[in-house]
């Protein structure tokens, strides 16, 4: 055991040196990409772009500016913009990801919470009208793009109704830190929240579903059922425990590529500045310090969660443990 986390462990440095390799190549090796000239400016002379790569270190060979560039990232953790001169990518990068990691944990218990509700209710009463209306509006969450969504309650929450009783209470489009006011981050963000948990409700739902009359047909369910074990318990103890591996594989890849910046278009229409948001903005400057950053980051989490479902799969299913 203690030698397969190693070894996944291992796997995953792996990765994020190669992301991190193929990330760099493609902004820094590219025919025809010269950060130099995106530094220096429109209409640049030759002596201006030669001095701008030398202190930058563009002159030098790709082995050593990817070296420099991995250093100043995590080493010395320097790293500035390409574009905002002076600004540091670091601690730019860490601003952003509280925000992130509050929209997404939010919506997370939400969709994690309605998913076992829709699920469990819609495979115990497979075939009846209570199965039939919840995957019908499974179906209409999962419909829904989540932009959107989100406009639809901005314009219902931010204007039509904003004076009303049901919505005064909405505070205006950004972030407010936990710290400074508990009550004011959730006001800022329970909407939000709904609206990235409608889409992985109905999802999750119906894959809950699914899973669970299968497992409800194996032969160790029969088993318990001859034994005595009533149908409750059979229901709970034992096929959602064995359904709950897809569950946990899906949440683990959603949540980590929401976290790494998935949930950009929730973040652009509710005016919150996290990490989906810096990537988007980077990109449309062609920021490559920041582009780097964000995707070194983003790709740590979906690696972390891989891990992290892969450690969860084997106590939920002793196959997988015996596998390790």
């Amino acid at each position: 055991m203690a030698y397969a986390l190693a070894a996944r462990i291992g796997q995953m440095a792996l990765v994020m040196f190669g992301i991190s390799i193929v990330v760099f190549l493609i902004f820094f090796a590219t025919p025809g990409s010269d950060p130099s000239a995106r530094i220096a400016g429109r209409n640049a002379s030759q002596e201006t772009l030669q001095q701008v790569r030398h202190d930058f270190g563009l002159d030098r060979p790709l082995p050593v500016q990817y070296g420099l560039m991995m250093k100043k990232l995590f080493v010395t953790r320097d790293l500035t913009s390409f574009v905002n001169r002076g600004q540091q990518v670091i601690p730019t990068v860490t601003r952003a990801i509280p925000i992130t990691l509050s929209l997404v944990l939010g919506a997370a218990v939400l969709w994690l919470a309605g998913g076992l509700l829709v699920g469990l209710l819609a495979g115990a009463t497979r075939g009846s009208w209570v199965d039939r209306g919840l995957m019908m509006i499974s179906l209409a969450g999962v419909s829904m793009p989540v932009f959107w969504l989100a406009e639809v309650a901005n314009l219902v929450s931010q204007s039509r109704f904003h004076d009303t009783w049901a919505f005064s209470w909405v505070p205006a489009l950004g972030y407010v830190p936990l710290a400074e006011d508990p009550l004011g981050w959730f006001k800022a963000l329970v909407i939000p929240w709904t609206v990235l948990a409608t889409l992985y409700v109905g999802l999750y739902g119906r894959v809950l579903r699914a899973s669970l009359i299968e497992t409800m047909q194996e032969d160790f369910i029969r088993t318990a059922r001859a034994k005595g074990i009533g149908e409750r318990n059979v229901l709970l103890r034992h096929g959602l425990r064995t359904s709950l591996v897809a569950f946990v594989t899906m949440f683990g890849l959603d949540f980590g590529a929401l976290v790494g910046g998935g949930a950009l278009l929730t973040e652009v229409v509710f005016g919150l500045q996290g990490v989906g948001k810096l990537t988007y903005d980077a990109m449309q400057t062609l920021d490559l310090p920041m582009i780097m950053a964000t995707v070194i980051y983003a790709s740590f989490f979906v690696v972390m969660a891989n891990f992290i479902v892969d450690v969860v799969h084997m106590f939920l299913d002793p196959r997988v443990r015996d596998a390790f």
